[in-house]
């Protein structure tokens, strides 16, 4: 598919000889693209990022825009209801927009209410809530609704209880006996903007144009809230942690024959992301008279310590671009974003545990599958895209999973047909194990610099990184030999050193895209 990197047809992976040419001293021999051939086991971001995604900065501090489309955030939360026809506006109380009290006639068709909608992303950006961070709260600064227009239809989730329930408990205890149920209605009015501590709320005259059948005496509130009990009745709402059914959403509109153009509104897609290349350098020296020396099994120890030096460079290059955390010290050092940092604090973050039974704690393969729909929703995600790295014992615990059965013998206790290794291939000489499940194949790379952390599965859109090496003005800061940085012949000393040095930097953006599971 020509928008997922990674399904592109395997490449051959160069063969690297033992033994290096460094030709003339003193001399810059670009190395950046032969420098990722080697051991591609070990460095496996870096591989696939190298290959896949290498855009070069003119700028070591370099920014990128992330872009967020509205169409599928047009939600908010009614956070407060008036079923008696007040006026509409920022002034009213906000107990006149609880009443939880349903009589058999409310609700019908064409009945009038009032309702207090706010919203939990940002408008700026349209940055949402991602799952395992503290996110946005809702109603707070920079939030406000402004997608809510006249003669448009929202759904609004209720929950009804029957006909002669007594709704009692203390204090924010959410009662129970009821069902789920929702009501459509159409935008008529929107009131003056709000003020004060109401400023990121919008005050919207609504129409019932699909009822709710409830008895007599009924009670019906909003899912997602908590309540204060007050008598017979609720009397005030506090919000807690909504979820997706408690969204009110935009679903379409409704006009009179004959009727005018409707309002709009204007987004703001873009927020800006800024990056920081970053310097490695590694050496690799010796003497003179070692390098002359013929020795046994690698006769050229000056050949061997090259290519050691090399795989050493790409490995601090590999863990920094999984570990380190984006920063400019005080001496001005830069230090770019690593992955596992940048989920961990804006990505969506997951709990795993492999090594408990499952029921005793551990994860079972249930668990694992709520997560992958979770993170791969498709408003934001794609696996086809996606990379999964893993530590090794996760790595064999989904070949676990999705194990094959033979002869009806039960290889694992929580096998399951639509979680299953469907096959195998190499990406840039990397072997990758592709599991299949129901919101699509997960492409997985075992990573052993994970098995000394925290994080068991890094999961990376490739469409959201790059790697950006220092490319201007004719000079190209990639990864590059520096052949005899200090030698006899400049220097007097009896010895060779030459430097091997790359600047570059991650670039990690849509943190909704991402995701950990620690």
């Amino acid at each position: 598919m020509a928008d997922s990197p990674l399904t592109l047809s395997t490449h051959a992976q160069t063969q690297v000889e033992s033994s290096f040419n460094t030709g003339d001293l003193r001399r810059r021999y670009d190395f950046s693209d032969r420098v990722s051939e080697l051991s591609p086991d070990q460095t496996p971001f870096f591989r696939v990022l190298s290959k896949t995604a290498k855009k070069a900065t003119t700028d070591p501090e370099f920014k990128t825009l992330e872009q967020r489309s509205m169409w599928h955030k047009r939600y908010a939360y009614a956070v407060a209801m008036d079923l008696n026809g007040g006026v509409i506006g920022s002034g009213d109380n906000d107990n006149e927009y609880v009443d939880f009290s349903l009589a058999a006639t409310d609700l019908q068709l064409d009945d009038v209410m009032n309702v207090k909608f706010e919203t939990d992303y940002l408008s700026a950006g349209n940055v949402q809530n991602v799952l395992g961070q503290t996110g946005t709260a809702v109603g707070a600064s920079g939030t406000k609704p402004i997608f809510f227009l006249e003669n448009q239809i929202v759904k609004i989730p209720i929950r009804v209880f029957a006909s002669g329930v007594v709704v009692s408990g203390s204090d924010n205890t959410a009662p129970t006996g009821y069902t789920e149920d929702y009501l459509m209605v159409k935008i008529t009015d929107i009131g003056a903007p709000a003020t004060g501590a109401d400023a990121q709320a919008i005050y919207a005259k609504c129409q019932v144009i699909r009822p709710v059948t409830a008895g007599a005496s009924a009670y019906w509130t909003l899912p997602g809230a908590q309540y204060h009990h007050g008598g017979t009745t609720f009397d005030a709402m506090i919000i807690n942690a909504y979820t997706e059914a408690d969204k009110c959403y935009v679903v379409g509109s409704a006009h009179a024959e004959g009727s005018s153009f409707p309002s709009t509104y204007k987004d703001t897609p873009y927020k800006d992301v800024v990056g920081y290349t970053q310097i490695w350098k590694t050496t690799c020296q010796m003497t003179n008279t070692a390098r002359a020396t013929e020795l046994k099994l690698a006769k050229d120890e000056w050949a061997r310590v090259w290519k050691n030096k090399l795989i050493e460079h790409k490995y601090d290059i590999e863990t920094d671009l999984l570990f380190s955390s984006k920063q400019k010290d005080s001496a001005g050092v830069r230090y770019t974003a690593g992955i596992v940092d940048y989920i961990l604090t804006s990505g969506n973050v997951f709990s795993i545990n492999i090594t408990d039974a499952v029921g005793s704690g551990g994860t079972s393969s249930d668990d694992f599958l709520q997560n992958m729909s979770d993170f791969m929703d498709p408003r934001y995600n794609s696996s086809n895209a996606t990379m999964f790295m893993c530590d090794t014992a996760t790595y064999n615990w989904l070949h676990k999973l999705g194990g094959f059965q033979k002869n009806d013998v039960e290889i694992s206790s929580q096998f399951r047909f639509d979680f299953a290794v469907t096959g195998k291939k190499q990406l840039f000489g990397l072997p990758v194990t592709q599991i299949t499940t129901p919101y699509g194949d997960m492409n997985v790379v075992r990573n052993i610099h994970l098995d000394a952390s925290p994080v068991k599965i890094v999961a990376v859109n490739m469409k959201h990184a790059a790697y950006r090496p220092l490319v201007g003005n004719g000079v190209n800061r990639d990864t590059s030999i520096y052949v005899g940085v200090q030698s006899l012949e400049n220097t007097g000393v009896d010895r060779r050193i030459d430097l091997i040095q790359t600047e570059a930097g991650l670039e990690i953006v849509m943190p909704e895209a991402h995701a950990v599971w620690k």
